[in-house]
């Protein structure tokens, strides 16, 4: 089976003739085939490049190619959010027979007997009212299915270990190598250019407004700065930062580290996606030059 990427799955999808009108129509082996339907069919059935004919007109073929690859992106993207919204379904239906109020505390929630169907927590420094068909999040409906999965993970898991100050990285999670890279590039490395040039104090001044607070002297000493953000109530995570030391050839950097128990309450791919929302957060706070200190 020929598995055609989005710059060259229109052209798989042409018919033969539409690429031998293309060609001089020589058969003059140039390209390595002995005819330029030979070509032709190599082309769209077997995913031969293009350019191996020194001869073929591409004209009007290119803008097509990428519309192709246009169409191709949003297909994917709306392939993604249908199994998304799926997944929000099939998560609701593992939610719905659960007793809220025993595994409210373990969660780190709130729960009133006259709700019983709704727990409120926060994520991120804001406040979540999750019920077990629709969550709201600064009494604002939460549209985004992934934020959706991650906060039905979380409530699936009824609690866990709670924290207790042992610090890990993501390297250290059982079957986590392919998560590794995906941390640093979506959310480590977004931080340390945000923070890059920023005053020592510009993590604090954000801080308060995620609920976050100091973390262990042993492990930040070392570091520019350092927060610690309950993302959610019984998921901190670490962030350390390390300012850019250009004579000593050191780009900026940032390490977000995390509770050894949290894989009691998200599974792996929920935990780098708290930590890119975490990211989001971070930058768009800094973005906007909060002025709210918080105590060193």
């Amino acid at each position: 089976m020929v598995v055609c990427d989005h710059e060259t799955i229109f052209v798989c999808h042409m018919n033969p003739l539409e690429i031998v009108q293309r060609t001089p129509k020589t058969n003059c082996g140039d390209c390595g085939h002995p005819t330029c339907l030979a070509f032709a069919a190599a082309v769209t059935r077997a995913g031969a490049e293009l350019a191996l004919c020194p001869y073929i007109d591409l004209q009007g073929l290119e803008a097509r190619m990428s519309n192709s690859a246009k169409d191709m992106g949003n297909l994917a993207e709306q392939v993604a959010e249908e199994h998304d919204l799926a997944l929000v379904k099939h998560l609701q239906g593992k939610v719905s027979p659960l007793d809220f109020g025993p595994i409210a505390s373990g969660l780190g929630a709130d729960w009133n007997q006259d709700n019983p169907e709704t727990l409120h927590l926060r994520y991120l420094g804001q406040d979540v009212m999750l019920g077990k068909t629709k969550i709201r999040m600064n009494n604002d409906t939460v549209v985004d299915p992934r934020d959706q999965i991650l906060l039905y993970n979380y409530v699936h898991s009824c609690g866990g270990r709670k924290p207790d100050g042992t610090w890990i990285g993501m390297e250290s999670l059982p079957n986590s190598i392919s998560k590794v890279k995906t941390l640093a590039t979506y959310c480590e490395k977004r931080i340390a250019e945000q923070l890059s040039g920023k005053t020592a104090h510009a993590l604090k001044d954000v801080g308060e407004q995620l609920d976050g607070y100091g973390g262990p002297p042993d492990l930040s000493s070392s570091a520019t700065s350092s927060l610690v953000v309950p993302v959610l109530p019984m998921v901190p995570q670490y962030l350390l930062f390390w300012e850019e030391e250009p004579e000593e050839g050191f780009e900026p950097k940032a390490k977000v580290l995390f509770d050894h128990h949290v894989l009691d309450f998200l599974d792996l791919e929920s935990l780098v996606f708290s930590a890119e929302r975490f990211a989001e957060r971070l930058v768009l706070l800094l973005s906007k030059g909060s002025t709210i200190k918080v105590s060193p």
